[in-house]
């Protein structure tokens, strides 16, 4: 079978046969109104940990999609239909004018979650969905996401504003603080990705972020290298962090990045 994804050797090979299969069925529902294929997240940044990372993709088509294609991509791509080897499968759909053009909002034509350790959702409504996620994927992709198939990233994705880049990290920060639905070291480890960001103005895969973060600021860093000891572990053996320990980090991230947010120009 003839290699349908761009530069396969750059991509995890656990991944590879999966995301090639993605890719084929993507084709053949979205047909000539598929626009592009990429990877965000871990494997944009490099980051990639079997057993425990998901696999993030972004599919752009062209406004003249049909609506019943998104139904038929969510059954074809479910875990049930194309079983995912990975944590799981988080995979984002846009209209390719909306991603065109900076935008604070969720914005998707389809959002659907599945795999081993996902529960299985799909949403076709961007109403459902708390914005942020998807300001922070946008930004991820344009700057590092990973070409599988079609138009290069950056001719398909535009960068959010900075200013709307940290009003999503502070949105993600306070849904981290609560807690519920997370695991505590990716609490910890997302918190110092935020951090290095608003440092650096660049995206660093979570572990490069922790190391940084860790390194400055020495009264946390025992609570990150226990996290980044956790996230060696497959989620099912998550190290427990002491919740108070995670909830004064947190807050400490969410005023770096209220300061960062007061320097960025309106």
């Amino acid at each position: 079978m003839t290699d349908i994804l761009a530069d396969p050797h750059l991509l995890p090979a656990e991944l590879r046969p999966y995301l090639d299969a993605l890719v084929r069925r993507a084709r053949t529902v979205c047909g000539r109104h598929l626009t592009s294929v990429f990877a965000v997240g871990s494997v944009a940044l490099a980051d990639y940990r079997h057993g425990r990372s998901d696999v993030d993709v972004v599919i752009v088509v062209a406004p003249s999609l049909p609506a019943q294609a998104l139904r038929e991509l969510a059954e074809s791509l479910a875990h049930s239909s194309l079983p995912c080897p990975a944590a799981g499968l988080e995979l984002v759909v846009y209209n390719s004018d909306f991603i065109a053009a900076p935008s604070s909002a969720a914005g998707y034509l389809m959002d659907l979650n599945t795999g081993p350790l996902l529960p299985n959702r799909v949403s076709f409504d961007p109403a459902d969905s708390s914005a942020f996620w998807y300001v922070i994927d946008r930004s991820i992709a344009h700057e590092t996401g990973r070409l599988l198939f079609g138009t290069p990233v950056r001719q398909v994705v535009a960068a959010p504003s900075r200013r709307d880049v940290h009003a999503a990290l502070l949105a993600s920060v306070r849904e981290h603080a609560g807690g519920e639905g997370h695991l505590g070291d990716n609490r910890v480890l997302n918190g110092c990705r935020a951090v290095a960001f608003c440092r650096t103005g660049r995206w660093l895969a979570k572990r490069e972020a922790a190391q940084m973060i860790a390194k400055s600021e020495e009264h946390f860093a025992p609570l990150i290298d226990t996290a980044l000891r956790s996230f060696e572990h497959p989620r099912t053996a998550a190290l427990a962090l002491p919740t108070t320990d995670v909830r004064a980090f947190l807050a400490w991230v969410g005023d770096r990045v209220e300061e960062a947010a007061t320097r960025t120009p309106c």
